[in-house]
């Protein structure tokens, strides 16, 4: 995409990346080719997840309507998007993000990403990120998502507020949990600060969705802040692995691979 998509402020960032990138030539967030921080081809390798999808959390469906989980248990968001299936480049971009303060990367990306995002219909007023474990966050120093949020609101020119969103006590990984037992970790194990969120239609940002179990969590938490609505925006979207002979509506949408560390 061009710079002038994007708010100002945005642009001018994007801009000084650009020099770095001139001094510094980059690599690849996705495949380690040189000289660029998302290249064509990781670019062209990543496809936009699309309809038809579940109307509340966006998992890929062989009709329009609502997935199997979400009729079941409807989480606490409205809806939940992602840009991006999760593999391929795009995977390997979020990996690294993870483990590498990459904020070149996060840039690159959220300018390729940000069409999408300009797609979606819904009024943000606030943009907030799914908040680290204390552990976690001493352990690497910071907060990818927050990194994405942060980008994300600078390019549309929203207000980004991270620590409005916090977690009121630990919880076990995620890794390897159902998604019935995903839901029960995270439940009331965020909290949100009422001053911020009163009144407010909220954007909640993180990296990968998987059962959606952790947003919808988030989620709930800023709804009992006050919030008035709470829309879900991930890069990446962990889906359900294929099975030769079994069509993707065979599946049960929320039950996905384990992915480590994500």
């Amino acid at each position: 995409m061009q710079h002038h998509e994007a708010h100002w402020l945005f642009r001018v960032y994007a801009y000084i990346w650009d020099g770095v990138d001139w001094l510094f030539p980059p690599t690849c967030g996705g495949c380690n080719r040189a000289g660029y921080r998302w290249c064509p081809s990781c670019a062209d390798e990543t496809h936009p997840l699309t309809g038809p999808l579940c109307e509340i959390c966006g998992i890929p469906l062989p009709s329009p309507g609502l997935c199997t989980a979400c009729k079941r248990e409807r989480p606490a968001f409205r809806a939940l998007r992602s840009w991006s299936a999760f593999q391929g480049p795009l995977r390997n971009a979020i990996l690294l993000m993870k483990y590498r303060f990459d904020l070149g990367l996060v840039c690159a990306l959220t300018e390729a990403m940000l069409p999408f995002l300009n797609a979606l219909p819904w009024p943000v007023d606030l943009v907030i990120p799914v908040p680290l474990s204390e552990r976690r966050y001493k352990e690497r120093g910071y907060n990818q998502a927050e990194l994405i949020a942060r980008s994300l609101a600078l390019a549309r020119g929203w207000e980004c507020r991270p620590e409005t969103l916090v977690r009121a006590r630990d919880t076990l990984s995620q890794v390897g949990l159902s998604a019935k037992e995903r839901r029960e970790n995270v439940r009331g194990a965020f909290r949100a600060d009422e001053a911020h969120v009163r009144g407010r239609s909220v954007l909640l940002v993180d990296d990968v969705a998987t059962t959606g179990a952790t947003l919808s969590a988030c989620a709930q938490a800023l709804l009992d802040g006050g919030a008035t609505e709470v829309y879900a925006l991930t890069l990446a979207r962990a889906l359900p692995a294929h099975i030769p002979g079994h069509p993707l509506h065979d599946f049960e949408p929320h039950s996905t691979t384990p992915i480590k560390e994500v």
